[in-house]
């Protein structure tokens, strides 16, 4: 994963032609997907979560296809399940997500699906130990949510924890379709799946809503998500260990805090802060012993140049 992106076709220069140092990809990637969503709420408010998850991942896959060679010839007949399921949770995970933000705060949002992934790894570790980090993140994350307050958003909350059940389940499903297709490859196929998902409740919430202007935006936050990152992190990967990486990736719960305070004005209160750091470094720690989140970088350790044109 250290060699330097080169590719004729995408006219890539080495590594000395990329002044930026690895980490500020992978955290360029994070502030990407992070800023996607906070400037969705408009879209959300517009078209609803549903109609925006569709918009984006609509536009995001007509990107990828004019970006990507779907490697139609290599499905098998059992790659087909797979490769559906793989499809509907990441477009459930995408509308869930969008939902929960509707209803709490951001960074929040971030941490709650966060747990995902988080307990994903530690299942997988095969560790006892590893298994503390999730019960961490989860008091982390009860702080964040403040359950004893009278505005405890169950609505919102429950969105997330859908979103993180989606995101879990995305992990496992990419691992077992990953010996077969690149990650790149991955998505050609399964972002369209999504696509037609979220299609199902967001055409319905979206119809009479849509104009040129929320088509415009909708292509914007379909490249800051998943099409950038995507790029930022496939670039990062190749000049950073995967466990570097993956500890960087602890971060987004706070980048979704920090933006959630910038652009939507959520000011989080001492146990909110106290919360998030719980979560970072619930998920920081579970990287020491070399393991990272499989899946949460969109399985771009599997990236493959030759399935772009």
């Amino acid at each position: 994963m250290s060699t330097p992106l080169s590719s004729p076709s995408l006219g890539v220069k080495p590594r000395a032609g990329v002044p930026v140092p690895a980490w500020g990809l992978a955290v360029g990637a994070m502030l990407s997907i992070q800023l996607g969503s906070a400037l969705s709420m408009d879209m959300i408010a517009a078209v609803g979560p549903a109609g925006t998850g569709w918009l984006r991942l609509s536009l995001g896959a007509l990107i990828l296809l004019a970006l990507v060679r779907p490697p139609l010839r290599a499905i098998r007949r059992r790659d087909v399940p797979t490769l559906l399921a793989l499809g509907i949770a990441t477009g459930l995970m995408s509308i869930a997500f969008l939902a929960a933000i509707e209803h709490i705060p951001l960074g929040t949002a971030v941490a709650i699906e966060f747990l995902g992934p988080l307990t994903v790894a530690a299942i997988r570790s095969h560790s006892a130990q590893a298994l503390i980090w999730p019960v961490v993140a989860l008091g982390g994350v009860v702080l964040l949510t403040e359950p004893w307050h009278s505005d405890f958003n169950a609505v919102g909350v429950g969105f997330a924890a859908l979103a993180a059940l989606a995101w879990a389940f995305y992990i496992v499903l990419t691992q077992r379709i990953g010996d077969r297709f690149t990650g790149i490859g991955t998505l050609s196929l399964t972002v369209p799946i999504a696509a037609i998902t979220a299609a199902v409740i967001g055409i319905p919430q979206a119809a009479g809503h849509i104009t040129p202007g929320i088509l415009a935006a909708a292509a914007g936050l379909a490249l800051l998500l998943p099409v950038l990152p995507f790029a930022l992190e496939m670039l990062a990967l190749r000049r950073m260990t995967p466990t570097a990486f993956g500890t960087l990736m602890a971060l987004e719960p706070a980048l979704g805090v920090l933006l959630g305070l910038l652009i939507l004005h959520q000011q989080p209160s001492a146990f909110q802060f106290a919360g998030i750091l719980l979560v970072v470094l619930a998920g920081a720690a579970a990287q020491r012993d070399g393991k990272r989140y499989q899946g949460l970088e969109q399985a771009e350790n599997h990236a493959d140049l030759d399935s772009i044109h």
